[in-house]
């Protein structure tokens, strides 16, 4: 590599990789990015349709984790909060939730188990519900976590149970113009400070020993070498669970990583000519937030009101998503189309007509990401604070699934594991 060796490398250009570099340069420590896709963000992905502001990855932030929102601000970006009626398909009828309190309150009392870390399967209170009541729960956990609740722990839960309810995560808020703004306008700020960050440019191995990164990389140029004291891993669990980057010697912390899981989630959101759901004269729910139809797949819609659209997205998280994973697109739209058409009490025909298109992005087979977003399986906390510990004060591991504050899968949780990451090093010895 031309020029002063950096001091920092950081693999990966999502949240985590651009916070810890930020958090460097703000140190006075030179840092070097290096990412694989040709744009910065990694899971975060918004794309524009005409007027539509269409996000294929993260879309919204949860409650008020006050280092996300500390950023927003500081990038000067428009936000809203989600507003408007929940609904629930229930025996062929649309209704006003009421199942979801239920769900909520009966999660809330993980916060008092003195019990083993078992499986969320094996938690005696989810036996004593009622059949119907036990699947709105199991639902929901897989749902929301991309999760198996054979697998996902009872203790995890319960940390990020806490997590939540400490930020305020029943209020749920969207970047108006796109989630993308905020990885570009910390990339923005990176370049204007000289931070070199590479795109296209692909990591295949890392060479290390104590105070010294050697990186083989593949860039549009051809074979790249880079060299620094230290390295950020900023890659998706996914990602070191493939070892599609192989680490010479491989740290015995790594294997930290084989404890926790990566969910799987199918979500596309289709883009209609016309509002039916509110338009319809059978229909008429103009104020449509989420849309729950538990029998249905996928069983969890919204809309971005009470921002203006066209759209719904359709989400499956957890082991369910699997049944769509050789759809293409449009096998996705047609096979929404019906289930919609089942929902709304409308022809199939009229609504596959209002079809504009069917967008959609498969994270279990993107390369770089290789799922949507991790979960701790029972028995597995340790692994997380295993992960965040240097590694010879010379590598880093950063991403969601490092989290050491229970917010796993989150925009947040993989900003502050970049800041966490950063600060270690700024700490370490001989880093001056």
């Amino acid at each position: 590599m031309n020029g002063k060796p950096n001091r920092v490398l950081v693999i990966g250009a999502g949240m985590a990789g651009l916070s810890a570099a930020r958090t460097l340069q703000q140190a006075g420590i030179r840092a070097m990015v290096i990412e694989a896709r040709d744009r910065v963000g990694g899971r975060i992905h918004t794309i524009h349709h005409g007027d539509e502001v269409i996000e294929l990855g993260a879309e919204f932030m949860h409650g008020r984790p006050p280092d996300l929102w500390q950023l927003v601000k500081e990038a000067d970006l428009d936000t809203y909060e989600l507003g408007g009626d929940d609904l629930c398909h229930e025996n062929g009828e649309l209704k006003k939730c009421d199942e979801h309190d239920e769900t909520v309150g009966f999660l809330d009392q993980l916060l008092s188990w003195k019990g083993p870390d078992s499986p969320f399967s094996e938690y005696p209170p989810l036996k004593t519900l009622a059949p119907d009541q036990r699947d709105q729960v199991i639902n929901y956990v897989q749902s929301f976590n991309a999760a198996d609740y054979r697998q996902i722990g009872v203790h995890a839960l319960a940390v990020q149970q806490q997590a939540e309810d400490e930020i305020e995560s029943d209020t749920i808020f969207r970047i108006r113009d796109g989630y993308a703004l905020l990885p570009e306008y910390l990339a923005d700020d990176l370049r204007k400070a000289g931070v070199r960050i590479e795109l296209n440019t692909r990591v295949d191995d890392i060479e290390w020993q104590r105070g010294a990164v050697e990186v083989h990389a593949e860039t549009l140029e051809g074979p790249m070498q880079y060299r620094a004291q230290r390295a950020v891993i900023a890659l998706p669990l996914g990602v070191l669970h493939q070892r599609a980057v192989a680490f010479k010697p491989f740290p015995p912390t790594l294997a930290q990583a084989d404890r926790l899981r990566m969910g799987p989630v199918r979500r596309f959101t289709l883009l209609f000519k016309d509002r039916f759901w509110a338009q319809q004269e059978s229909v008429q729910f103009p104020n449509l937030s989420f849309l729950f139809a538990q029998d249905a797949m996928p069983p969890v819609w919204w809309t971005p009101h009470p921002a203006y659209s066209t759209s719904l997205t359709g989400w499956i998280g957890g082991p369910r998503s699997s049944a769509f994973d050789e759809f293409t697109p449009a096998q996705l739209g047609e096979t929404a189309c019906r289930e919609l058409a089942k929902i709304f009490s409308l022809p199939s025909d009229f609504i596959k007509a209002q079809l504009i298109s069917c967008l959609s992005h498969d994270w279990q087979l993107d390369p770089f990401s290789r799922g949507a977003y991790s979960y701790v399986p029972a028995g597995a906390l340790p692994a997380v604070l295993a992960l965040a510990t240097p590694v010879e004060h010379t590598l880093y591991f950063a991403g969601e699934h490092t989290d050491v504050t229970g917010h796993w899968g989150t925009v947040h949780a993989a900003l502050r594991s970049g800041v966490r990451a950063a600060q270690q090093i700024i700490a370490a010895p001989h880093t001056a």
